[in-house]
């Protein structure tokens, strides 16, 4: 287990960060109530970025709030994390959340928004926790006011059980090239990196439902500055075969693959990686469950790629962005060949590897290795991923049936829903852990079925300690009601619960280990 992250010095100090100044009350400047340390971290014209560290100087509390005024009529909240934030006049207070409302004596917290300011921006001067006033004085900054704002919102502390994070880098430049080196995903410079992020979906379904290519849902810089605010630093791409090939739905063929070129570029223009996933192919399954498609075209999840289509929807996207080492390939999305067989699992471990006549299914497949001699066979060098059985949450045998790839540039992608059947720690720790060992595990989608936030916690707070990737599902408005939607909206405003908690978490996390 490598511990990435820096403890707080404690004692009084003034921080420089780039030219904003960070003054920390030590715990004896308080009799009682708490202290507070409120960063301006960063401003420019009209606009800045603030956190408030809170430390705990009574009793302990299950719950709290912490309220100021703002010395200017002119300041206000526009944007909240890690607390709900509300602002009558020129009071502020800020409500804890559920994962950070236990606060022991001596224990701290810290939260953040983002904030607009005319005329002056005065720093508060008087705080109080749960109506308890925390003494002592808060200096105010020196900040520059022409400084820059941040790509993204700054991190913030995480529940008290865990240590204060390292600060993430700002989402600059382009996304960087990656690649496989032993169990890690290394940059270029190889320096170990995570693919930190959501999925947007939209890109399987829209076109072969009427929807257009992304769902009315849009894909233009605004949208991308939206989910920087989260500290998104990767996003997965589902794709539809037929309508990449131009065999079926609108749009298709080549305005659909230049509106999927022109989104990934953007992405990595802005520095977050792409994940291209093949997610919804063609294959007739007439004998699958009733509650499943039956449908031959590419309207569903199949259990398997098909070997009429699926290699050339690999060479096609292999040719489109090969070169740019920054995107990543993930060659099927869910396999289930195993349930077809009946879940005999031997059979569905050599039907996801070596593809060809599967028990149950009356096409033929494309196996992991096909697709893999696919992409290899244009040039490319790009990260690929590949799932392992029941729709890729069962790894057991993941590295006894991993495909050959000469470049040896495979990441094992895992999906952990709260509803499959390898969902606690106990079995993240006997059937995934081992695999650690020996490849980067990439959870390529992840969420709970009840729009909490309880077991993804649970999930991402183990994923950080064994150096996993994750990215959750689903960056789409619509509406959680049964989980696994994350926004209110394309501005990024988080659901309740799922929404807030992860995106609590990201603020704290760093790409890079």
């Amino acid at each position: 287990m490598k511990h990435r992250h820096a403890l707080l010095a404690a004692g009084a100090s003034v921080l420089m960060l780039g030219g904003t100044a960070t003054a920390t009350l030590p715990a004896a400047a308080a009799a009682k109530g708490c202290s507070v340390t409120y960063t301006v971290q960063s401003q420019w014209p009209g606009g800045f970025t603030a956190d408030v560290a809170v430390t705990n100087l009574g009793d302990a509390v299950s719950g709290w709030t912490l309220t100021f005024d703002f010395p200017s009529a002119g300041q206000h909240v526009t944007q909240g994390w890690s607390a709900t934030w509300a602002q009558a006049g020129t009071q502020v207070s800020a409500a804890s959340m559920s994962w950070n409302g236990a606060l022991g004596t001596g224990v701290s917290t810290s939260i953040g928004f983002g904030g607009s300011w005319s005329g002056a921006n005065p720093v508060p001067t008087s705080f109080a926790l749960n109506g308890t006033t925390c003494t002592g004085p808060v200096p105010t900054p020196t900040t520059d006011p022409t400084t820059p704002p941040p790509t993204t919102p700054p991190p913030t502390t995480p529940p008290p059980t865990t240590p204060p994070p390292t600060t993430p880098p700002p989402t600059t430049g382009s996304a960087p090239a990656l690649r496989v080196s032993g169990n890690q995903i290394v940059t270029a410079a190889g320096k170990p990196y995570r693919l930190l992020g959501v999925s947007r979906s939209s890109g399987e379904f829209a076109c072969v439902q009427g929807k257009g290519l992304w769902d009315s849902g849009p894909v233009d810089q605004a949208s991308i500055d939206a989910m920087k605010t989260w500290n998104i630093h990767a996003v997965r791409v589902p794709l539809n075969e037929e309508c990449w090939l131009g065999l079926n739905g609108s749009p298709s063929g080549v305005t659909y693959q230049q509106g999927v070129k022109d989104y990934v570029n953007l992405l990595v223009a802005n520095g977050i990686n792409v994940i291209l996933d093949l997610h919804w192919t063609w294959g007739a399954y007439p004998n699958s469950p009733d509650w499943h498609c039956k449908d031959e075209h590419a309207t569903c999840q199949k259990p398997m790629p098909d070997a009429r289509y699926a290699p050339q929807f690999w060479t096609g996207v292999a040719n489109a962005f090969k070169g740019n080492d920054a995107v990543v390939f993930d060659l099927f999305n869910e396999p289930y060949p195993d349930m077809p067989a009946d879940w005999d699992k031997t059979l569905g471990w050599q039907c996801l590897r070596d593809g060809g006549t599967c028990t149950g299914l009356p096409y033929e497949v494309a196996g992991m290795q096909d697709l893999v001699d696919a992409v290899r066979a244009t040039g490319a060098t790009n990260l690929l991923m590949i799932g392992g059985l029941e729709w890729a949450n069962d790894m057991r045998e993941w590295l006894t049936y991993r495909p050959n790839d000469p470049l040896h540039n495979i990441a094992a992608s895992w999906h952990a829903y709260s509803f499959n059947a390898c969902a606690t720690e106990s079995c993240w720790d006997s059937q995934i852990a081992p695999l650690t060992q020996h490849v980067p595990i990439v959870i390529g989608e992840f969420g709970q079925d009840n729009c909490a936030f309880d077991y993804m916690r649970q999930l991402v707070n183990w994923a950080d300690e064994h150096d996993l990737s994750y990215l959750a599902w689903t960056w789409n408005p619509w509406g959680c009601t049964s989980g696994a939607v994350l926004i209110k909206d394309w501005a990024g405003t988080p659901e309740p619960g799922i929404g807030e908690g992860f995106k609590a978490h990201l603020l704290t996390q760093n790409p890079y280990l």
